[in-house]
């Protein structure tokens, strides 16, 4: 039978909602992409975002524009001239990672030169919400050695106290996802050191970089939504502490790997994060993590639901992704 590659789109419900500065959700939608060769099926998921112009029908599109490249044999490196970064690509180079290990039954790491990895301490995500709100979610999370919190919106001060006073031994990152302004950055700033912040993920909109080398950085600052590929990387070593690598925004682990090296090289930190899926999506990215200052792959424990067999998580540690599942 020839190599075949289909697509699948599937809704996950979100425990409770799911909130940030530019809205909420209550399900993860993902697009699945699955590709066979001689009876075995490799399997990879994506999380369409419209931050970034995507759409379910978009992502789902683009897959479809390379089935038959991918069906006549086309391998990871060609995919990276076929597809442009993102969600679209990300699914089918992670597929065709799993298609590989799976062909050649060795794992994903060790095809891809990587040592074995090992179990990852990952953030836990505090949605957005009221002061008292946050406060709630950090008493009932503080035993979580990392929590991030959602800011991005007036009264982010009241939020980072209130958490803090709440959680007072877990550490912090604050991903405020563009919400603050050259008004209010360095008094939000100073707040979040005084706070113990750990990390602070994309205080700016992506547009408004040039900022970040006329003020000081108390806590470490973090790309989120500038950082998407190799190109980005000449203009933000000079504006950013660290880079938060999401396979979503790469195109998949092949690129997410490159961009990895090409970061640490330029002196950046290297932050590992996800959008809200399941274990599928997260499952290459724990390879890309192991090793990692901060990782946040916790998409799987804000569902009600996740895919059979998923990641293991005990507590905040996420363990290596079973053959079943992944890789």
């Amino acid at each position: 039978m020839p190599r075949q590659l289909s697509v699948q789109v599937e809704s996950f419900p979100i425990a409770g909602t799911f909130t940030i500065s530019r809205g909420s959700k209550t399900e993860a939608v993902v697009v699945t992409c699955t590709i066979t060769d001689a009876q075995v099926a490799g399997r990879g998921e994506c999380v369409p975002y419209a931050r970034y112009g995507e759409s379910i029908e978009s992502v789902c599109a683009q897959i479809r524009t390379v089935q038959d490249a991918i069906e006549h044999g086309a391998d990871r490196n060609e995919l990276e001239r076929l597809l442009p970064g993102g969600a679209a690509r990300n699914a089918v180079d992670n597929a065709l990672w799993d298609l590989e290990a799976k062909l050649a039954r060795q794992p994903a790491w060790e095809l891809a030169g990587l040592p074995a990895p090992s179990h990852l301490e990952t953030a836990y995500t505090l949605s957005l919400g009221t002061a008292e709100a946050m406060a709630g979610q950090a008493r009932e999370h503080n035993h979580r050695p990392l929590l991030k919190i959602k800011l991005g919106a007036g009264g982010d001060v009241e939020r980072m106290e209130a958490v803090r006073q709440a959680a007072p031994q877990s550490k912090l990152i604050v991903d405020a996802n563009e919400g603050w302004s050259a008004i209010d950055i360095e008094a939000n700033l100073a707040v979040a050191r005084r706070f113990s912040v750990t990390l602070v993920e994309q205080p700016l909109p992506a547009n408004q970089d040039d900022l970040l080398s006329r003020i000081d950085h108390p806590v470490p600052i973090c790309a989120d939504e500038s950082v998407h590929g190799l190109e980005d990387l000449d203009r933000l070593a000079t504006l950013y502490d660290a880079v938060n690598i999401k396979l979503d925004k790469t195109g998949g682990l092949t690129s997410g790997l490159k961009l990895r090296r090409e970061a640490e090289k330029r002196g950046l930190r290297i932050m590992v994060g996800c959008m809200v899926g399941t274990s599928l999506g997260m499952a290459p990215a724990v390879l890309l993590a192991q090793g990692a200052e901060w990782v946040d792959l916790d998409g799987p424990l804000l569902l009600a639901r996740d895919r059979e067999p998923g990641l293991s998580y005990k507590g905040s540690l996420v363990s290596p992704p079973p053959p079943a599942l992944w890789g």
